[in-house]
């Protein structure tokens, strides 16, 4: 009898957290399916929410589920997608009350923000300078505005380290996501700013933070390498042989010798100069890598989604060189030694 009394201690306990379990697990479904449902009305204090362009259900669920309104933001996505307003939430800015249902909040975010809005685009490539001058000539914001609000220090993203930025012309080069923006009219170039930033911090995904640091290189430095690939790339398939290169001659302490790091602060940003001089190649500058070994002292403009991917993803191959082989397609010839270099130029 003593022998039977241990195993039915055991199988009391295991029974216990079977069902300890199966009620934690019932638990999860209603609340789940609660949020699903939808039909349950919100009962806390009235706030606003800000859905940013381009936002998926999920997220605008996380945005919900912050603020208390829901549980699980899943279950908001699949409500979504199984309603009728599937893929038309809009970005905007949304005024949550009491007594709203979650069917209440899909439908107003349906119907869209009716502020007058104004749209513009910052291409590949584009340095701060740049940018500052397009918004300036389109009306957009002034250019003084603009060259203010990046200077700012209030902007609060895990992926800006001041301290990396010592000695940089501008701390968010390289941060502002090119893109297309449409923005509501009122708003001021601090707010342009953010959403950049929120952009970049978009299409900066975890993955590529990972790749990061198994690489050995900080979020800065990714996006340096970036920018540099952004400004000599012209072909897609040619961007993660491009960053293979930049690995290669790093991890022998060779100088990089990229003339876009040149061409930056010869051109005050402006990119406005096509050739490098042998006397520029010597100017005097922490962006210079004629001059300097390793990487400029930071982004050199802001690099788009493909450049960003191909500074966390460089080809594994063995060229120190390369040089225009086309100059319409922009298309280029990769060697692995000087004299190859030179005898195909």
């Amino acid at each position: 009898m003593k022998k039977l009394i241990k195993p039915l201690v055991i199988l009391a306990v295991i029974g216990a957290i079977i069902a300890v379990v199966a009620s934690y697990g019932m638990g999860i479904y209603r609340d789940f399916m609660k949020d699903y449902e939808g039909d349950h009305t919100y009962q806390g204090e009235d706030f606003t929410i800000e859905v940013p362009m381009g936002a998926s259900a999920q997220s605008i669920g996380l945005l919900l589920k912050e603020q208390g309104v829901i549980t699980y933001e899943k279950a908001f996505a699949k409500r979504v997608k199984d309603s009728q307003y599937n893929g038309k939430i809009k970005y905007g800015t949304y005024t949550i009350t009491k007594g709203m249902t979650i069917d209440d909040m899909i439908a107003l975010m349906s119907k869209g923000d009716d502020r007058e809005t104004l749209k513009f685009t910052i291409p590949e490539g584009y340095s701060i300078e740049m940018m500052a001058e397009k918004l300036d000539s389109e009306g957009i914001c002034s250019k003084e505005d603009f060259l203010a609000a990046v200077e700012a220090t209030d902007y609060d993203y895990d992926f800006l380290d001041f301290s990396k930025a010592e000695g940089t012309k501008y701390y968010l080069q390289g941060f502002l996501f090119p893109a297309t923006y449409e923005i509501f009219v009122g708003e001021t170039a601090h707010d342009i700013v953010n959403r950049m930033l929120k952009a970049f911090d978009n299409y900066y995904t975890d993955e590529m933070r990972e790749k990061a640091e198994e690489l050995g290189m900080s979020n800065y430095e990714i996006v340096t390498i970036a920018s540099i690939i952004e400004r000599e790339a012209k072909l897609q398939e040619e961007r993660p042989t491009i960053s293979g290169v930049v690995y290669n001659r790093l991890n022998i302490d060779m100088k990089l010798q990229m003339c876009p790091t040149v061409l930056y602060p010869l051109t005050d940003g402006m990119y406005n100069v096509s050739q490098v001089l042998y006397d520029d190649l010597e100017m005097e500058s922490p962006y210079n890598t004629y001059k300097y070994e390793g990487l400029p002292v930071g982004p050199i403009c802001s690099p788009g989604a493909a450049s960003l991917e191909a500074a966390v993803n460089p080809e594994s191959h063995s060229y120190l060189f390369y040089h225009t082989d086309n100059e319409e397609t922009g298309s280029h010839i990769f060697t692995e030694t000087y004299e190859e270099h030179q005898s195909t130029r």
